[in-house]
């Protein structure tokens, strides 16, 4: 609705300052004449948006001007009250301000919507972690976060999985990634990712540095998770399975099933799976038991193989 854009294009130059009529086409997904018809449909409205042109233009409101936070609808209240996760706000030091800005909120809105949101609460409880993923401790996490936003340089004491394990490296923080319970901090050089739970010891220095103008914490994160996908899945194995260990399979294990999958008796399945390395496809198969059985590579099955023996040596044949 235009209504609900020319409000969104209020609170982006609110935000964000000065943006282009470019840039505004691209956050709203419209055409670059629309916006030109919206600024002047403010202009007209009497809000004091002015444009400059050239190389570094683009359009602005006045010094000074706000607008408040008018027409939220039931959906983007809802959307709100379940945005809020107070797991990592806490583990930031933030649950207070989360706490707080919340209440804020919740004041604000009309009694109707005010109604939703507190329902919301009452029944969606949004956890990122699985069952079985404990959550590791992170004692740096907040000194980190601070770092963050004040664009100071650390110097820590890092654990990798490669040799030498315990390395020492001077960053300069320009994020942190909350992934499936797991907190990442992505810094230059670089920039690269490192786990905030490896960081063994750490040092905020009075070192300043500046992010690049142009570096955007959510584009650069899903090139990194687009690489490490593209990395992940190097080798395959050939495998049969039974109706039970098909159903349990997941993700690019169960699309491979799906596209290269062959019908054999008793319901069993031959199809070719992607596996990331020796060790977790033996890890991977040897949990389904007797209800898979791994054809190829040679390597792999011989290993599955050895495995099997110990085992029965170990409860007996008999």
């Amino acid at each position: 609705m235009k209504s609900s854009r020319l409000l969104s294009i209020l609170l982006l130059l609110q935000t964000r300052g000065r943006m282009t009529a470019g840039q505004l086409a691209g956050e709203l997904e419209v055409s670059v004449r629309t916006v030109y018809r919206d600024v002047e449909a403010l202009h007209a409205a009497g809000v004091p948006l002015y444009g400059d042109a050239g190389h570094r233009g683009g359009y602005q409101l006045l010094a000074g001007y706000r607008t408040r936070l008018t027409g939220l609808t039931g959906g983007e209240a809802e959307a709100l009250f379940l945005s809020g996760v107070p797991g990592p706000a806490a583990e930031l030091g933030l649950g207070p301000a989360l706490a707080a800005a919340q209440l804020k909120v919740t004041a604000a809105l009309p009694p109707p919507l005010r109604a939703q949101a507190d329902r919301i609460r009452s029944r969606f409880h949004l956890q990122a972690p699985g069952w079985y993923a404990e959550e590791d401790p992170v004692p740096h996490l907040e000194r980190v976060a601070d770092a963050v936003w004040h664009s100071k340089v650390l110097r820590v004491r890092y654990r990798r999985w490669k040799e030498p394990t315990d390395v020492d490296r001077r960053l300069e923080p320009y994020g942190l990634v909350l992934k499936a319970g797991r907190w990442y901090a992505v810094a230059a050089p670089g920039p690269r990712t490192y786990r905030v739970d490896q960081i063994l010891e750490l040092t905020v220095t009075d070192e300043r540095f500046e992010p690049p103008e142009d570096f955007d914490l959510a584009a650069h994160w899903r090139r990194y998770e687009a690489d490490f996908l593209s990395r992940l899945h190097k080798g395959e194995a050939v495998v049969r399975l039974s109706p039970a260990a098909a159903g349990r399979l997941t993700g690019a294990a169960a699309r491979a099933l799906a596209a290269t999958g062959e019908p054999e008796p008793g319901g069993w399945t031959r199809a070719t799976l992607p596996v990331e390395s020796l060790e977790q496809a033996h890890a991977a198969f040897l949990a389904m038991g007797a209800e898979a059985e791994v054809l190829g590579p040679p390597e792999l099955r011989e290993r599955l193989a050895a495995t099997a023996a110990a085992l029965a040596a170990v409860y007996g044949a008999g």
